[in-house]
């Protein structure tokens, strides 16, 4: 049976210790919704007003192959951050986002049907990254996310910003194989 692979936004890793990578990506667009959460919940509440958007519910009705990560990350006022489909916590709710295909830009993409949902450039940026498995969780996520501080502050890199929680697996998948992320920004030297 043919293997088919799920499109990641490119990166390059320039630096591995403690379980951690530091990632260099590369600018990418994305669609992105704020929804009101709570977190467990975020991610369950955008998944279809964004699947919708690029399962061709936009004017064009263009289709697009899913991408990974969906990404979720607190939704600021102002949001430098993005990366895959992204959560976090804020009381403006949680930005969810899907990573657009390859050669989509903001410029290109059809246009949403949907007013909720945003499209957006992100300039090519350096996070730090904690890969796990388990289930998707606030308390799991938590963990982990005190787990990437940790090793930046024993490292002495400075982060900034919010994290970004980063799913790469559907629902189905057994949560064991997982493979799921907590990214932060590093801070410019």
């Amino acid at each position: 049976m043919p293997v088919h692979a799920t499109e990641e936004p490119s990166y390059q890793v320039v630096r591995e210790f403690s379980g951690i990578e530091v990632r260099e990506y590369a600018a990418y667009t994305v669609a992105e919704v704020v929804v009101a959460g709570p977190a467990g919940e975020a991610g369950g509440q955008a998944f279809p007003v964004l699947a919708g958007y690029i399962f061709g519910k936009n004017k064009g009705e263009r289709k697009f192959d899913m991408t990974a990560p969906v990404t979720q990350t607190a939704a600021p006022v102002k949001m430098e951050m993005t990366a895959p489909v992204t959560q976090s916590v804020q009381a403006g709710g949680f930005l969810v986002q899907f990573v657009l295909p390859k050669g989509v830009t903001v410029a290109n993409a059809p246009e949403p049907l949907d007013a909720r949902i945003q499209l957006r450039e992100v300039a090519p940026h350096q996070v730090a990254v904690l890969r796990y498995s388990g289930f998707w969780s606030e308390a799991n996520d938590n963990e982990q996310l005190l787990k990437l501080q940790s090793a930046l502050k024993a490292a002495n890199l400075v982060w900034t910003g919010d994290p970004v929680f980063s799913k790469y697996d559907p629902p189905f998948k057994p949560w064991f194989l997982r493979r799921n992320e907590v990214w932060l920004r590093l801070a410019s030297p």
